[in-house]
């Protein structure tokens, strides 16, 4: 530490001459010393480094302080408080590669950067190899359509439920961003059926107002292509041929009844309780998907009460149906109503139309 004794005695005259060259200068050189050899310092040794860089860096010009945050965005113990100022310095050019490459920024500090900084912060944070769902959440609520296309396009991001509802919910304005949703292999499969509903309804209705004497004809060619595409997805889905063959199993051996379905919903399960659905219900996958997620709850409740379940396993998969935005109570109580009031007979006379819809190719 020879030679970082030699800096300390160049830092108070640095400091204190108020040049602002000079403090650069003297920067510049206690970063090559802590560079030489990082990875190996103390932590009293990097507090002390902390301090001479946090006052240095202090005031130095844009190009130094641009300099100093690329060359220490790369050190395995960058000191914090360094690492903090700089990943919150106005200037992206310092802060950019410190938020897009530093291990040492932590998910707090994603979090308020993101919270409080420009879009160029948020897009810098956007790049970095991991992003935790907490940080994503905060990119898809405030970021502008680039940040959101690049957290979407990286393969390191997480997204919590609600972080994949707002992409799809982003991604019915943005072509490009429905591709990268399409793309990323983690997206739920309910998320992806969502998506395609929606788009092929606004594209139906588009299409039926400027046509409307073809509208039988574009409502069929479009929710043909829905259903290729929904083919598509399962097709590619793990899960979904996963959760297909336990509920084969569960149906060879006499045990896929509404208990099973009931407790696929509640924990969530959006494959097995589709599938079981279908098969007790006599229907497509298709037809079951499209039921929960699409906005309207009426298929749901037909659903249930032409399989003759109860009021309990209706309601759960209504809740699943709702995802992270639960139904208000007042919401229940309505659907619950309508459940009571619907007649088993109506719903299978129902069910019946459905299926002949389903095989005719017109769902």
């Amino acid at each position: 530490m020879v030679a970082y004794e030699g800096l300390l005695d160049q830092l108070e005259d640095a400091i204190g001459c108020g040049s602002l060259s000079r403090r650069a200068d003297v920067l510049r050189r206690v970063t090559d010393l802590f560079m030489s050899a990082s990875g190996s310092y103390s932590e009293p040794q990097l507090e002390l480094f902390d301090e001479v860089m946090t006052r240095l860096a202090e005031g130095v010009v844009l190009a130094a302080r641009a300099a100093f945050g690329s060359r220490l965005a790369a050190a395995v113990d960058a000191p914090l408080n360094t690492i903090r100022m700089l990943a919150f310095d106005p200037a992206i050019e310092v802060a950019g590669p410190v938020l897009s490459q530093s291990e040492r920024v932590t998910e707090e500090m994603l979090v308020e950067n993101a919270r409080t900084m420009s879009q160029d912060h948020l897009l810098a944070i956007s790049r970095r190899s991991e992003v935790d769902e907490s940080v994503t959440d905060v990119l898809l609520e405030r970021g502008n359509a680039s940040v959101v296309s690049s957290t979407a396009g990286n393969n390191g991001s997480r997204f919590s439920s609600s972080g994949f509802s707002a992409l799809v919910d982003k991604a019915l304005k943005d072509n490009w961003l429905a591709l990268c949703v399409w793309s990323r292999p983690d997206i739920p499969r309910q998320e992806l059926v969502s998506l395609f509903q929606r788009v092929s309804d606004e594209v139906r209705a588009t299409l039926e107002a400027a046509k409307p004497r073809q509208a039988d004809q574009i409502r069929a060619a479009v929710a043909a292509a829905s259903e290729r595409i929904q083919r598509m997805a399962r097709a590619g889905s793990g899960r979904y041929r996963e959760a297909r063959d336990d509920v084969a199993k569960l149906q060879a051996q006499g045990r896929l009844d509404e208990t099973s379905i009931r407790g696929f919903a509640r924990t969530k399960d959006f494959d097995r309780t589709a599938v079981a659905l279908s098969c007790i219900c006599d229907v497509s996958i298709g037809v079951v998907e499209r039921a929960l997620v699409q906005k309207r709850v009426e298929q749901v409740i037909v659903l249930a009460k032409a399989a003759g379940f109860s009021w309990e396993t209706a309601k759960a998969l209504l809740l699943l149906k709702a995802g992270n935005g639960d139904f208000a109570p007042a919401d229940l109580d309505q659907y619950c109503a309508s459940f009571t009031r619907l007649q088993a007979k109506t719903a299978n006379t129902a069910l019946q139309f459905y299926r002949l819809r389903d095989r005719a190719g017109r769902v």
